[in-house]
């Protein structure tokens, strides 16, 4: 067999499958589970795409981006994704403030982002598997804002780390476990104390 016929049995191996929804759906399903066990940072399209049985290609046809993949899996709107991605867009000097007031408010005061986010949230406390990847996926937003703002080092990278645990720790507090201090005071007294130790950490 000549190298394009090869090739050609390759991409009908991996092509589109018949029915645009029933590949649509293997796409799902195998970032379902590639999230499950890698992940929102290790689950790759690469990775998912070789699961379903598809080319990376076709996968980014149905889906623009990971991030678009993950929220369509775990039915968070692209709309809430990209507020927690584009909270960058602004002042540097006012980026703790910004993190703190969208992610918060994302979490309390989105039914349609949150109510999905929350249950990944409720599974982290009793699976350390869904606790890493929650963090993965608030530290992933947080990274791909800070590209080209701040430097790609591993301090920025701890830093970002930081920031992604203490928002977590304070959605805990306030949405699962009902910490009284910090669950009964107001969102925006919250989002006040928590400004400066982000504005410390997300800024050069």
């Amino acid at each position: 067999m000549s190298s394009t016929e090869g090739s050609a049995a390759a991409r009908a191996r991996r092509g589109r499958r018949p029915g645009q929804n029933d590949t649509r759906q293997l796409i799902l399903d195998a970032a379902r589970a590639r999230f499950a066990s890698d992940g929102f940072a290790g689950a790759t399209i690469r990775k998912i795409a070789a699961d379903a049985g598809v080319d990376a290609a076709l996968v980014m046809q149905f889906f623009k981006s990971k991030d678009e993949l993950f929220g369509t899996v775990m039915s968070v709107p692209p709309a809430a994704l990209a507020r927690m991605t584009d909270v960058w867009s602004g002042p540097q000097d006012d980026i703790g403030r910004r993190v703190a007031h969208t992610f918060l408010d994302v979490f309390e005061n989105d039914p349609h982002a949150s109510e999905p986010l929350l249950a990944m949230l409720r599974g982290a406390i009793a699976h350390e598997r869904a606790a890493a990847q929650l963090r993965d996926f608030i530290e992933a937003r947080l990274l791909i804002g800070a590209a080209g703002r701040l430097r790609d080092d591993q301090q920025t990278r701890l830093r970002v780390g930081v920031a992604s645990a203490m928002l977590v720790g304070i959605i805990v507090a306030r949405s699962v476990v009902r910490v009284p201090t910090v669950a009964d005071a107001s969102f925006d007294s919250v989002v006040a104390t928590a400004a400066n130790a982000l504005q410390a950490l997300l800024t050069s």
